[in-house]
């Protein structure tokens, strides 16, 4: 290989890594909804999976089952979670070819 092969080699791997971090920085700052319990409880995640709100509807808290009040949190919050791994896996899937890049 020579030096101009090199170069052009090196160049289009410094744009993979640019599209890269700017598709993680998207995908960061996107919101992704998990529901559960028919949508009486909502979570909204960030997709980095920073938690931002969960909403929970006031007649599930009438019913007082502690247990299944916390049943349906946590069916949201990994919904939510696991709709922005889904969309991250999708956009790096596209960006490398589906080579799996260690660290993305």
């Amino acid at each position: 290989m020579d030096m101009n092969q090199l170069n052009k080699l090196m160049k289009q791997a410094q744009q993979m890594q640019n599209r890269l971090g700017k598709a993680q920085e998207e995908i960061a700052a996107k919101d992704f909804e998990g529901q559960a319990g028919g949508g009486v409880v909502k979570v909204v995640a960030k997709g980095h999976g920073n938690i931002v709100s969960i909403k929970i509807a006031p007649e599930i808290l009438k019913e007082g089952d502690a247990e299944m009040l916390e049943d349906l949190i946590l069916t949201a919050v990994n919904e939510a979670i696991e709709k922005g791994k889904a969309l991250q896996k999708a956009e790096m899937s596209k960006l490398t070819g589906g080579m799996n890049i260690p660290g993305f």
